[in-house]
């Protein structure tokens, strides 16, 4: 399940792993990554697994699974090939929501002093590889918490347990301080629910590649296209969120389309700034809805 899970709010805590898998908002009982790289990431786990983690509240900057030892040594190199970095991978190229668990370790004011806390959701914004502290290559995910989502009451940097150096010590006995009562805020925001289900399979149909100039951008772990809408959802235009009001588009063509210096006539000519330019690529599967094409033109040649 992608998204929010029913009946949990942001800073619902529970007392171990299993708990949280049966809330579904963390459904394996020990990996870090929920998740495929066909639909993307669920949920991951933050909890002190990997020393490269940074975790700065509203960001975190998330370590990839995989060539750890048993004592959380990384030993061998990461790879994008690992079902979990696979699939915040496509996480990040669809730009779907991953949920984001803390559970308690001293090495983060944002931890919760003991169990399990869900801190909402976060999206993917970058990813890449370096060389970790143990000199071994490792894929980090910078994620971002969305925007109105509250933050947990950090622990005091003093009350942790720090060395003569000032830096956190992990795997003392000391716990860091938290609150008995972490703040919990209801929020309300209305928007269009853009369906991701319809977005994704015209891509797939498209093999991500853009169907008016033909490029498919590659990547390090799969492809990238954007989903288009020709008429426009929302005020005034209200588009309907289908497949025939899609067009899959590389990102200079999708800017261009939306701004008008890119249209379609009802034969699917495409005209880039009132020149002809060849013909919209289609699949048989992929039915475009000519309404929407006029909708589109229309509104630029007002």
């Amino acid at each position: 399940m992608i998204g929010e899970v029913p009946n949990t709010q942001v800073g619902q805590t529970f007392s171990s792993r299993w708990l949280a898998h049966e809330a579904g908002v963390h459904r394996p009982p020990q990996g870090g990554i929920c998740g495929t790289k066909k639909d993307g990431a669920e949920s991951i786990v933050v909890s002190g697994g990997y020393k490269d983690d940074e975790d700065y509240g509203d960001v975190i900057i998330y370590t990839g699974h995989g060539g750890q030892d048993s004592s959380k040594n990384q030993v061998s190199e990461q790879t994008l090939d690992d079902p979990g970095n696979a699939a915040l991978v496509t996480s990040y190229l669809e730009g779907l929501p991953v949920r984001v668990l803390r559970g308690a370790h001293a090495g983060s004011q944002w931890a919760p002093k003991e169990g399990y806390r869900y801190d909402g959701q976060f999206r993917v914004t970058s990813y890449g590889s370096k060389l970790g502290i143990d000199g071994f290559l490792i894929w980090q995910f910078r994620m971002e918490v969305y925007e109105g989502t509250p933050l947990p009451n950090p622990v005091q940097q003093e009350e942790l347990p720090i060395d003569e150096s000032g830096q956190v010590l992990v795997g003392t006995e000391k716990a860091p301080a938290g609150t008995e009562s972490p703040e919990r805020v209801t929020t309300t925001v209305q928007r269009i629910v853009r369906s991701s289900v319809v977005k994704r399979q015209v891509k797939a149909w498209h093999g991500n590649r853009c169907q008016i100039c033909n490029l498919r951008i590659e990547v390090p772990g799969g492809s990238y296209s954007e989903g288009a809408h020709m008429q426009a959802l929302g005020s005034p235009h209200n588009g309907p969120d289908t497949a025939g009001n899609v067009l899959c588009l590389c990102p200079n063509c999708h800017v261009m389309f939306d701004a008008g210096a890119i249209v379609l006539r009802d034969d699917l000519t495409v005209v880039r700034g009132g020149v002809e330019s060849g013909s919209l690529r289609t699949h048989p599967r992929h039915s475009i809805d000519l309404n929407c094409v006029r909708r589109h033109r229309d509104r630029w040649r007002a």
